[in-house]
């Protein structure tokens, strides 16, 4: 496989599933299947809250948030422009309550300081940036006491150990044209999370090792990890 840096390698990510769930979910899910696990409440009240999905993809999560809570607003980044369209094309209809965002997530949060009360990713860009650029940048985003959730795989999913180093693993990827292609993804062990969170200004840090569904294809556990950028 080559590696390719300049294309969109998220253009064929959730295709099929447009064709056949429009629908906002009624559900919010944080494990790798989907369903089951914590929901929503790992967020805290967000009642009047700026939120924040990083990497949201076609924007499901957010989509749900808009409708069935009461945030201030929910943001969706994704520096994807094939997810990006698929939001757009799902739940453009959802503003202002949501608001759908085509921008590298670590360059938007930086253009953003203490504009968010709560951000989160489901398998998103935290697993896809590198994560001591990507903390620093949110820490920076949140405002004082801010939230942030975000669910990452607890071990690769072949089985193999998550990293006890910031390494990156290449994963297979798909240009547009169908081309092989390897993208990075960030697959590290609890007290890894642990250090980079703490050096970026995050404390009160929580991790907890969701176990997979074990009826799916591929059987992952999940982290679910919570923090809170300290009080200046």
């Amino acid at each position: 496989m080559r590696r390719v840096t300049t294309t969109d390698l998220w253009h064929h990510y959730g295709r099929t599933r447009i064709e056949r769930d429009r629908a906002v979910p009624e559900t919010f899910h944080w494990i790798w299947s989907q369903d089951g696990g914590p929901g929503s409440e790992a967020l805290g009240d967000l009642t009047g809250r700026c939120v924040a999905d990083l990497g949201a993809g076609s924007a499901r999560q957010a989509a749900h948030l808009a409708v069935v809570h009461q945030p201030g607003k929910v943001v969706a980044i994704d520096a994807s422009a094939a997810q990006h369209a698929m939001a757009s094309e799902l739940y453009a209809h959802l503003a202002p309550h949501l608001h759908l965002v085509h921008a590298d997530v670590v360059a938007h949060l930086r253009a953003a300081p203490d504009a968010y009360d709560v951000l989160y990713s489901v398998f998103g860009a935290i697993d896809f940036t590198e994560p001591r650029k990507l903390f620093q940048a949110m820490s920076a985003a949140l405002r004082p006491g801010g939230r942030l959730v975000f669910s990452t795989l607890a071990h690769y999913l072949n089985g193999d150990p998550a990293e006890t180093d910031v390494v990156a693993a290449d994963i297979p990827a798909k240009t547009p044209e169908g081309e092989a292609a390897v993208i990075r993804r960030w697959v590290l062990q609890e007290h890894v999370w642990t250090k980079i969170l703490d050096e970026a200004g995050f404390t009160e840090i929580t991790i907890d090792r969701l176990p997979a569904a074990r009826n799916g294809p591929r059987i992952a556990d999940t982290l679910l990890v919570t923090a809170f950028r300290r009080m200046n």
